[in-house]
């Protein structure tokens, strides 16, 4: 008798402990996602959305030891994916990719949604919040061009495929005399293109390609000193509604904060100069012990000018560090700087 009593100690002893040892890594969370009701995952439907909200659903499952079933991502067509045919800053600009998700999570349709970062409008709509990041994938720009090496081999007058002002102007800073088309797209879209002869070489993000395992493209990674990419490029972030506290709960098991902490110095560098599709703006923040590193540089859409500034500061003050960059830049450029000649 002592024997059982002692072994049932034991097993609810080891069980306290297991449960303990469950809450430190996973929080108990009511109404945990299941097959009968699964999460409900808002995104794009282009390829790599998809890998996105794959990897974000990957992730939540084992964080929580939970099957795919207990999810459901749910595609959501935009705006901006259903006008090819003109240039995002004649119809809206980065809200364009947003719209109809926010509107989706905003009603309830849907639980969270994912978003390639470098598309997100610097403010949310009033009951969202973008609550969790991803580890970023490789920032830096590719060059996609089946004739050349680098933009310094390409002839005079050659045409350069992209739908970014910020790759148009730094294209045409380097080398004026190369032309810019219009290449709007996913990225099976603009590689289409550029095998057509569109153009004779493109710009796409590394992190896409690295995402989507396209290892058969000549991509040319453009180092940031040549090429500084787009804010928060190569970061995917998860918007929730601000009082769902269950989700809070499950997210923050899969938020990377190191990465947050770049997009907080990033973001507010961006939110500092308005920027928006209509504005070349390129920024990218590292990270150096417990000193945040923040390039920026700001362009005159047709590549005539650009001014360039780096600073560092502590973490904590990452976000400040951003504000700080984007105040001084703008004070130089004065009030006409973004306006097409």
């Amino acid at each position: 008798m002592t024997v059982v009593a002692s072994m049932r100690h034991n097993v609810k002893r080891d069980t306290l402990v297991r449960a303990r040892r469950r809450d430190y890594t996973t929080p108990m969370i009511a109404n945990m996602p299941c097959p009968k009701t699964p999460l409900r995952i808002g995104t794009r439907g282009s390829p790599l959305a998809l890998v996105q909200a794959h990897e974000t659903r990957d992730r939540l499952a084992q964080a929580f030891d939970l099957p795919d079933a207990a999810f459901e991502v749910v595609v959501i067509k935009t705006t901006g994916d259903s006008i090819q045919d003109r240039p995002l800053r004649e119809i809206g600009g980065k809200g364009l990719f947003t719209r109809e998700i926010e509107q989706d999570l905003l009603s309830g349709a849907i639980d969270i949604a994912v978003h390639s970062m470098k598309d997100m409008p610097v403010l949310q709509p009033k009951g969202l919040v973008l609550s969790t990041y991803l580890p970023r994938e490789d920032a830096r720009d590719a060059l996609i061009c089946p004739t050349a090496s680098s933009l310094n081999d390409l002839p005079a007058g050659a045409l350069v495929g992209t739908s970014s002002l910020r790759r148009k102007a730094q294209v045409l800073l380097r080398r004026p005399e190369l032309s810019v088309v219009e290449f709007r797209g996913n990225v099976q879209t603009r590689l289409k293109k550029l095998n057509a002869g569109v153009a004779r070489c493109t710009f796409l993000a590394m992190a896409g390609l690295n995402r989507l395992q396209m290892t058969e493209i000549a991509a040319m990674p453009v180092a940031p000193e040549e090429m500084l990419p787009a804010v928060a490029q190569g970061a995917i972030g998860i918007e929730q509604r601000v009082d769902d506290s269950r989700c809070s709960a499950l997210l923050a098991a899969i938020d990377h904060r190191p990465t947050g902490v770049l997009l907080a110095a990033e973001r507010a560098f961006l939110a500092g100069l308005d920027g928006s599709c209509e504005t070349p703006i390129a920024g990218l923040a590292t990270r150096d012990g417990g000193q945040v590193l923040l390039r920026g540089e700001i362009f005159r859409p047709d590549g005539s000018e650009h001014l360039y500034d780096a600073q560092s500061a502590p973490v904590e003050d990452a976000a400040a560090l951003g504000a700080e960059m984007a105040a001084k830049l703008r004070e130089l450029a004065g009030p006409q700087f973004f306006e097409l000649p």
